[in-house]
């Protein structure tokens, strides 16, 4: 597969979505968690799409209970805590793995990609150890709120850590919005 439009993924209502609905769009794809030290991210990120949602511009959220089982609630408990505490508006997919033997296709593609993450904090660190059960995987993803940017044309150009705040890539994002291809 040469492009991230090869993908499907799947919905909250469990129909699959190809990626290429997504053909000519700048992408952001998260991996996130309603009960992590980062879920108040959600809050920034609804920002960035707010901005930039009229140019081109998607956010694709994609619930994991990977990391400390910090996304415990079903979808729909998820869309409720979402809704009522960040108001945000932006497309959430099915739970899903990102890492290991139940990994989807989609995550593989995206770690093979851009298998090491930019703008690493000093917190990254620890994140790190503390998700150890996957350092076999040398493109693991290292927790939740991993950033990947995609550009027009689906191609994995950026990995951003989970410290990495929303408000941080807003001029990479707009940069990227202002290259039509």
């Amino acid at each position: 597969m040469n492009t991230i439009y090869d993908y499907s993924i799947t919905r909250q209502d469990g129909t699959e979505e190809s990626l290429v609905n997504y053909k000519n769009k700048v992408l952001l794809i998260v991996n996130t968690a309603t009960r992590c030290g980062f879920t108040g991210q959600y809050e920034g990120l609804e920002s960035l799409y707010q901005e930039f949602k009229g140019q081109d511009f998607e956010i694709l959220d994609f619930p994991s209970n990977q990391f400390m089982n910090q996304a415990p609630e079903d979808d729909e408990g998820i869309n409720e805590f979402c809704s009522l505490n960040y108001n945000t508006s932006f497309s959430r997919y099915k739970k899903i793995d990102v890492n290991g033997d139940d990994a989807t296709p989609l995550y593989r593609y995206l770690r093979k990609q851009q298998p090491k993450d930019e703008g690493t904090h000093a917190k990254d660190f620890a994140l790190k150890l503390a998700n150890f059960k996957h350092r076999k995987e040398k493109d693991a993803i290292n927790w939740n709120f991993t950033k990947f940017l995609i550009d027009r044309n689906g191609n994995v150009v950026h990995r951003f850590s989970p410290s990495v705040e929303p408000s941080e890539l807003r001029e990479v994002i707009r940069d990227m919005l202002k290259d039509p291809q």
